[in-house]
């Protein structure tokens, strides 16, 4: 395969750079049976049945966004610099991964003050992000992070408009609660309260997993053999009772939907033996088309970056041409694109 296979053309004024209000009044493609139906989110207690199960990611998004100044003596005295940094991971014993923009102009242990209360010390540099030591942790660092930090919204939003108060509510779920990631899970932002409640009246059944989604969600594919992609690995649970509640529905002969492509790769990543089990630990699951699918007998989710890792894995569960085809028409229709945007739920043939 290569990855111009996963390519089209999109209007750049689909982009979406502020989500529906209401979540739930966003557009709804549902691709089912060969066909194509154009809805709202708020119709998916129709589009579902009792006894369905919708698996969501509960992850918090974390405001890893930090501007901050860095200050150094040299022969012409002291002088200042602003450093961006964008928090990627979290490391033993305060410390961060983090990318730094710029790079090349910070040196190793040099100290970066974001606020009156955080600061970082550069600890080291490679592949192209820094190691940040802060000065607090716990409890203390998160209280520091919420007050300097921003959400780190997706390049392609950041390019058209910095991220603002807004942003904090608009670019998390309603039911977030573990955190540590620095990506929303966005096709979860389309679900409100009453959207919540119809979907229990209806008789849908819902798991929480966890997923922290990182950065390397929006990283490009740089290779064109898709099959020399390396994918960055992504900290997950399923709790023993989350998968109980998964594998019961599946013996009972009634569909399991995760909403988000991060829900499906942790299902799935924890079903390679054939089976579903329980799950703790860091998954670099690729999927791509000809992926045998032994949990998702569905999937809610955004519409996704050509030539994107995400473009590879709806057309693994769809096939390739059915997608293009499911992206034409959304195009046509002008659904809104990307992290902001409209929603689709994908049903398999078969």
């Amino acid at each position: 395969m290569k990855l111009s296979d996963f390519d089209f053309d999109l209007p750049e004024r689909l982009i979406a750079t502020r989500p529906a209000k209401p979540r739930s009044s966003a557009r709804l493609l549902v691709a089912r049976g060969g066909g194509i139906e154009d809805a709202h989110v708020f119709d998916l207690p129709d589009v579902l049945s009792p006894g369905d199960r919708l698996v969501l990611n509960d992850t918090r998004v974390i405001p890893a966004r930090l501007s901050g100044i860095r200050r150094r003596m040299g022969p012409e005295g002291a002088t200042e610099a602003r450093v961006e940094a964008t928090l990627l991971d979290p490391l033993p014993e305060g410390r961060w991964r983090a990318l730094l923009r710029p790079l090349k102009k910070v040196r190793d242990g040099e100290e970066i003050r974001f606020s009156s209360a955080l600061v970082a010390t550069v600890d080291a540099r490679e592949s192209g992000a820094a190691t940040l030591a802060f000065n607090l942790s716990g409890e203390d660092f998160d209280a520091a992070l919420a007050e300097a930090g921003q959400m780190p919204l997706p390049p392609y939003i950041e390019a058209k408009r910095k991220a603002d108060a807004q942003d904090r509510e608009d670019y998390q779920t309603i039911w977030a609660r573990r955190a540590g990631a620095v990506a929303a899970p966005t096709a979860s932002l389309h679900f409100d309260d009453p959207l919540m409640a119809a979907l229990a009246a209806r008789g849908v059944k819902i798991t929480y997993v966890t997923l922290h989604v990182g950065a390397g969600t929006f990283l490009p594919v740089k290779v064109d053999n898709v099959a020399d992609h390396k994918m960055h690995a992504e900290w997950g649970e399923i709790t023993p009772e989350a998968a109980a509640e998964i594998a019961a529905t599946k013996a009972a002969g009634h569909r399991v939907i995760p909403v988000g492509t991060t829900a499906l790769r942790l299902i799935e990543t924890a079903a390679r033996g054939g089976r579903l089990a329980p799950w703790l630990g860091e998954t670099d699951i690729f999927i791509t088309p000809g992926f045998r699918f032994e949990v998702a007998d569905a999937l809610m989710t955004n519409f996704h970056l050509p030539k994107s890792t995400l473009m590879m894995l709806v057309s693994a569960l769809m096939g390739r041409e059915r997608m293009m085809a499911i992206y034409a028409h959304a195009i046509a229709a002008e659904y809104r694109f990307f992290s902001y945007g409209d929603s689709s739920i994908l049903f398999p043939e078969g």
